[in-house]
């Protein structure tokens, strides 16, 4: 396969959400969603050009990792249910367990990716400050790591057929590009059921404890069962990260690395420090 033919599936998959979602703006928002486009464009470029980055690097060994712990796990007999037992359900049913099981399984290692080892990676998703559909797009290969080997291996661990996980994956990555746009719904008592633009927007405030609710990508169950629910209206509060990123894509690639330079020195001091009697 040439380059090109393997640019034209990835165009693909971005062309017609892109279309979908200006559609949906603009019936939401009229003139004013192209404002919004216009002032969001340079971080737009960001998160395309990360799109790209993981589409030809990152996604195709990730994929393969995925399949590969599946395979590792139902050789070795460690699967917590068997195939055979999912196949008498239907499959309805299948997958919407499987949607209600990864997202609970994805809120935790959401939470997860809040804490100072994880933070500097996850970092980079929160700092697009014009928040878009787009903004879906801007992960750290660190971050993608280890949302593949946490989300990908808990579903595989439960012994879901292949159709049901890749279905999961596709409906959290389109519904997660839904929750990431700029527009202003609640949902309104749907909101108290599934996560809507407003919930995670709230998420993505900047300089704010709100940076600590709202971990959900469907269901908005998970945030209020473990006291995480903060939903008060529309957000219009500033969004991004009091992290200096650096510039650009390079800057935001690099980032977590340069966290980890930054803490060498401290750790190398408090090793060498003498005991307090």
């Amino acid at each position: 396969m040439n380059w090109l033919d393997q640019l034209q599936p990835i165009a693909m998959a971005l062309i017609w959400p892109a279309l979908g979602f200006a559609v949906l703006a603009f019936v939401a928002r009229g003139v004013a969603s192209l404002r919004t486009a216009k002032a969001a464009a340079g971080e737009v470029r960001v998160n395309l050009t990360l799109y790209l980055f993981d589409a030809l690097l990152i996604a195709p060994s990730l994929g393969l990792m995925a399949a590969a712990i599946a395979a590792w796990l139902s050789a070795n007999g460690l699967l917590l249910v068997s195939a055979a037992t999912w196949s008498t359900l239907p499959a309805w049913l299948v997958l919407f367990v499987a949607l209600f099981i990864g997202d609970f399984v994805g809120y935790w290692r959401h939470r997860l990716e809040h804490t100072a080892p994880l933070w500097p990676s996850h970092a980079i998703h929160h700092s697009d400050t014009a928040m878009t559909w787009t903004t879906l797009h801007r992960f750290h290969p660190i971050n993608r790591l280890s949302t593949t080997l946490i989300d990908s291996g808990a579903l595989a661990l439960l012994g879901f057929p292949p159709w049901v996980v890749l279905a999961n994956a596709l409906t959290r990555h389109y519904y997660g590009m839904f929750v990431h746009m700029d527009l202003p719904w609640t949902l309104g008592p749907l909101g108290r059921v599934l996560v809507s633009p407003a919930m995670h927007r709230w998420h993505h405030v900047r300089d704010s404890e709100y940076a600590g609710k709202n971990f959900a990508t469907l269901f908005s169950v998970f945030d209020q069962a473990f006291g995480t629910y903060h939903v008060p209206g529309p957000c219009t509060a500033p969004l991004g990260v009091p992290d200096e990123m650096g510039r650009g894509v390079i800057g935001q690639l690099l980032h977590p690395f340069r966290a980890a330079w930054r803490l060498l020195p401290r750790a190398s001091a408090a090793k060498r420090s003498p005991a307090t009697p």
